[in-house]
């Protein structure tokens, strides 16, 4: 076997032929840069993907992962636990919005998302609500990539290739109005009337059908769409009217992406059920959870039989020690090292050096808030997609990762990022833009 052979590796969401034709390969990082196999550095402007939020290689979680190995490298999740699943718990718990009491853990932002829906399903049904068996998702949105995150998704090509998915799900529009909304910098004016679709589903289906409706607080896979102003306020208005559990899907926006916690302190709307992900761990060690309102968890369990399994739903590695270890060491930092309080403090400039890129010919919105932004382009001559993807082959030769979805940029650095490095990603986008037809 030669070590180099690339072709027994199936690459996840990847263009396997044209990347094995001309391999991308990272072989070290550390603070704001990927080395790569062939020593360059790589500014990265993605946090990896979405995750590496305090950086990369940052010494006290790389300690805390290696301690935990050699201490405690597993222990069975089912009928008996460790005490760093507790602690963590007890934190996830402190840093939520009021009103949150319990966690439960998985592996990933998609096992994050089935966790909630049966979460949400079971709830219901223990509550005597067992006809409350439909989901409510949104155009656009990402939930993952197991069957009930691509049924509440709504990304065609995500969808396309699986056949029918899950039964008695539908979709809100989504929130994106390039008539009212283009160059917006921050929240979006119009649009909040949108929230309205799922009062109409509620008149179509009854409410006594609907379990639960999930949305990302920003759409950020599909390309930036910030929620307009009051939408989220109204989503949330509108299931407690009528009894559905509304889920912020929070796998991106959590951990200081918006200089909060999480998304939904920001916007200042209250979910019953928040998932997590990515910046769980700081992405060293693959970690999912959901966060659940006080209420919740006491109904389902004293709905169960004495001596009963309370929710039959869970996983080999949940609450994993490695992952456990990890994701402590990285609130340590957060917390230590201020970054959400810095991702505050930077978004005025981030949004200024964006929207900077306003006028060149091909970008027709920048769209952002905390240190996210998407930059959408008009499709290349040569079709869909093909522009922005050169854009980010360019890129990568000068040594800044970005990330593109279809003929959109997307942006996301880690929290430590520095002025200059900002202006480094702007003016190479910048010229890379104008450079490419």
């Amino acid at each position: 076997m030669k070590l180099n052979d690339l072709s027994s590796y199936w690459m996840p969401f990847t263009v396997n032929r044209q990347f094995k034709a001309a391999p991308r390969m990272i072989v070290g990082a550390q603070g704001m840069y990927f080395q790569t196999d062939d020593g360059r550095e790589i500014l990265d402007g993605t946090a990896g993907l979405w995750c590496s939020n305090a950086g990369h290689g940052q010494p006290r979680i790389v300690e805390a992962i290696q301690q935990q190995a050699a201490k405690l490298d597993y222990a069975p999740p089912f009928q008996m636990g460790s005490p760093a699943q507790f602690e963590l718990a007890n934190r996830l718990v402190d840093l939520a919005p009021e009103g949150f009491g319990q966690v439960f853990y998985c592996n990933s932002g998609s096992e994050a998302v089935e966790t909630a829906l049966k979460t949400a399903l079971a709830w219901q049904r223990a509550r005597g609500e067992g006809t409350r068996t439909r989901l409510v998702g949104r155009e656009r949105g990402y939930h993952g990539i197991n069957f009930g995150g691509i049924s509440v998704g709504g990304i065609v090509g995500n969808r396309a290739m699986f056949g029918a998915l899950l039964a008695g799900v539908d979709h809100l529009r989504h929130t994106h109005d390039p008539q009212r909304n283009l160059f917006t910098q921050g929240v979006p004016e119009h649009g909040a009337d949108l929230a309205d679709d799922l009062e109409r589903l509620v008149q179509l289906h009854g409410a006594q059908t609907i379990a639960a409706c999930i949305v990302e607080p920003i759409a950020c896979s599909t390309g930036v769409l910030v929620p307009p102003r009051g939408y989220l306020e109204r989503l949330r208005s509108i299931c407690d009217r009528h009894g559905i559990l509304l889920i912020f899907d929070e796998v991106i926006t959590g951990f200081g992406r918006l200089g909060t916690p999480f998304a939904a302190q920001r916007f200042g709307v209250t979910p019953d059920i928040i998932t997590m992900a990515k910046g769980l761990t700081n992405g060293t060690v693959p970690m999912g959870g959901i966060l659940v309102r006080e209420g919740i968890y006491e109904t389902i369990c004293a709905a169960a039989a004495e001596g009963a399994v309370e929710l039959p739903h869970g996983y080999t590695y949940s609450g994993h020690p490695l992952a456990c270890a990890a994701a402590l060491a990285s609130l340590d930092v957060y917390r230590e090292e201020g970054l959400f309080e810095r991702a505050a403090g930077l978004e005025p400039l981030w949004q200024e050096a964006v929207h900077s890129l306003r006028g060149l010919a091909p970008i027709v919105d920048i769209r952002n808030l905390g240190l996210i932004a998407g930059i959408e382009l008009e499709a290349g001559p040569n079709g869909p997609g093909t522009r922005a993807f050169e854009i980010y082959r360019r890129c990568w030769e000068e040594g800044v990762l970005i990330r593109v979805t279809g003929d959109i940029i997307a942006l996301s650095p880690p929290l430590i990022i520095e002025e200059g490095q900002v202006a480094h990603i702007v003016d190479t986008l910048r010229r890379i833009i104008a450079q490419v037809d």
